[in-house]
């Protein structure tokens, strides 16, 4: 199904293979990219993958949940960064964004039992933000997409006892696009942003 997926004029889809559980797979997927495809510069790298496994306080969130969620959800994006960070320094104006999660801020604490998930998720909404402070021609971006009707924000509302979430993955995305195009290392870097363009607290 990826392979089917429409293309921009004068570009192609090339296919790699990234385990987020892998400590080597993004770096072989860049030397793939170096070697076969030519490619010396990536002007946007999105760490998308995360997993939201296990819903509980942390009084009885067992440690494996909590080291299962750390190695997708804070590992996985800091590997995928280090493997791609030359390439995106090599770009005009390379840009780096994070999937993260409003359950993530500490700053709002949102009444959520999510231990396991939301501390992952913090804890990576801190590597975002250094990679900001750290690579001055990197843009450096955490981003938030709302609660959307996805597999795992169903099971959530089910776990929860509430309402299925309204947010449309098309509107999410749509609004994630635009935030990703629209992206500045001066105006955008360094911050946390809901898909609707709002500044989340850290």
């Amino acid at each position: 199904s990826l392979k089917s997926l429409p293309v921009g004029a004068s570009s192609k889809l090339i296919l790699v293979k990234i385990d987020s559980l892998s400590e080597i797979d993004a770096a072989d997927a860049v030397k793939l990219l170096q070697a076969e495809h030519g490619i010396t510069a990536l002007d946007v790298v999105i760490a998308n993958s995360g997993i939201g496994n296990y819903l509980g306080p942390a009084v009885t969130t067992p440690l494996h949940e909590m080291r299962a969620h750390f190695e997708v959800n804070t590992l996985g994006p800091l590997i995928l960064f280090q493997a791609t960070a030359a390439l995106l320094e090599a770009a005009q104006d390379g840009k780096f964004f994070v999937m993260s999660t409003a359950a993530g801020s500490i700053g709002d604490m949102m009444p959520f039992p999510g231990t396991a998930y939301s501390s992952s998720k913090a804890a990576v909404n801190f590597i975002t933000r250094k990679i900001h402070f750290e690579h001055e021609k990197i843009t450096s971006v955490a981003l938030t997409p709302g609660w959307v009707q996805t597999d795992m924000g169903d099971a959530s509302a089910s776990t929860l006892g509430t309402p299925r979430s309204t947010l449309t993955v098309k509107e999410s995305v749509a609004g994630l696009v635009k935030i990703i195009d629209s992206a500045t290392r001066a105006e955008t870097s360094g911050t946390f942003v809901s898909y609707d363009g709002s500044i989340c607290a850290w």
